[in-house]
């Protein structure tokens, strides 16, 4: 099965995708309405090794519902989905959003942001 997955962070990066998925992965650009961007302090030695960064990007709600954060659209099958799911650490919780271009994928937002 396929599966939209919406990234504004480190899974677009090629040595993450390359640790996560064993090599690239294509992807289309499209944003997130209504939200903004964070910080969250990552302490998953092996997040970290991936990204080269212990500081990741995280979706928050924003006060202006026209605010966008930018990033990609992958097309993902079970097992990549479940590779990136590993990969992102406990804080994040993947839901699913509407994108600007009208299609819904799925999102890692911070664990509060998906209520």
């Amino acid at each position: 099965m396929a599966h939209l997955l919406f990234s504004y962070g480190t899974l677009r990066l090629p040595s993450v995708q390359q640790a996560v998925f064993g090599g690239p992965i294509p992807g289309e650009p499209d944003a997130v309405i209504g939200f903004e961007l964070s910080e969250l302090r990552i302490t998953d030695p092996s997040v970290i090794a991936a990204s080269g960064s212990d500081v990741h990007p995280a979706l928050i709600p924003s006060s202006d519902p026209t605010a966008t954060v930018d990033g990609t659209v992958f097309t993902l099958d079970d097992a990549q989905l479940a590779a990136a799911d590993a990969y992102e650490v406990e804080a994040y919780v993947r839901v699913s959003f509407p994108l600007r271009s009208g299609r819904q994928a799925w999102v890692y937002a911070l664990g509060d942001t998906a209520s």
